[in-house]
């Protein structure tokens, strides 16, 4: 129960709190006041969609504090102000940028239907990409904000698939895909990934190359070897399912059968993304490298053992 500034338990009397503090203005308390009562409150609320958190003062061109409308003077007036407010505000083109992807941010959740909250959390996920220099090449602000709404979507509970968020966004399949790869590896972000199951979307596409039993061993190293992509950073630019089908070709050549191609791996992987050979190589590369600096060998009885030990 609450009795004055307490919240206490009345049967054995634990106090829960000894003060009530609210810590959100309010008109009646901080609001300014005149004979008629409170008038007007001009504080906004706090946002993560603002280079500043919406600390900064807004202008409208249309009509004053109190709703009148603005003669032409007074909103030339207020323009003029309006543009050196916002000169003050963003101070570079990394911060411009920056504002233009929170504006892709809010377009694209609007138009998915997905709730402020989830909105506000893909503008922080795009603030620490832009604190880690992540936008740059190949890698664009407006993939940025696309990843940045596909992740927060699906680990608030409101998921999307890629191709509504790229219907909405300014990147392609491809670019949205990778770019939410990279935020999950690069900030290292606790966050399931967005696509699940790409390695047997590859292994499906090679059914009529490899047999049950060779099928399910590949599965088993490929699925272990992306996840030492996932937390070494390998390929973090790259989409999810081309780095499945370079942790396929690279699980072939770990094993004796030497069964695939790097021209079969990509030709499977491009069923949804364009995969090159070129690319294969280069990640496979890198992830038998990874493989043999972790295990300090290259023989994958040791990956399949360490997992049948993991299971039990």
């Amino acid at each position: 129960m609450t009795d004055g500034h307490e919240s206490f338990c009345r049967n054995c009397g634990l106090v829960v709190t000894a003060e009530h503090v609210d810590h959100q203005p309010t008109r009646s308390v901080h609001g300014p006041r005149s004979a008629s009562g409170p008038e007007e409150w001009s504080c906004e609320p706090v946002t993560n969609m603002r280079i500043d958190k919406g600390l900064h003062t807004t202008f409208f061109l249309g009509s004053d504090g109190h709703g009148r409308t603005l003669t032409s003077k007074q909103r030339s007036k207020y323009g003029r102000l309006k543009q050196r407010h916002k000169r003050f505000q963003v101070e570079s083109d990394r911060a411009i940028r920056l504002n233009e992807g929170y504006r892709d941010i809010e377009s694209i959740g609007g138009n998915l239907g997905l709730p402020r909250h989830v909105v506000g959390t893909a503008g922080r996920y795009l603030k620490q990409a832009a604190e880690e220099r992540l936008p740059g090449g190949h890698m664009s602000w407006e993939a940025l904000a696309g990843g940045a709404v596909l992740i927060a979507a699906n680990e608030a509970g409101f998921p999307r698939s890629i191709s509504d968020v790229v219907q909405y966004a300014k990147a392609s399949h491809e670019r949205v895909s990778a770019a939410a790869r990279k935020l999950r590896c690069d900030l290292g972000l606790d966050v399931a990934p967005v696509r699940v199951g790409v390695v047997d979307d590859v292994l499906a596409a090679l059914d009529d190359v490899l047999n049950v039993q060779t099928c399910l061993k590949l599965r088993r190293i490929a699925e272990r070897l992306l996840e030492m992509a996932d937390t070494k950073r390998v390929g973090s630019g790259t989409t999810r399912l081309t780095m499945a089908a370079a942790a396929v070709y690279a699980a072939d050549r770990l094993t004796d059968g030497k069964a695939l191609t790097q021209a079969q791996v990509a030709a499977a992987g491009s069923t949804v993304v364009d995969t090159t050979k070129n690319r294969i190589a280069a990640y496979s590369q890198e992830l038998h490298d990874v493989f043999v600096a972790q295990l300090g060998s290259d023989d994958p009885m040791q990956l399949l053992e360490r997992g049948r030990n993991q299971v039990h």
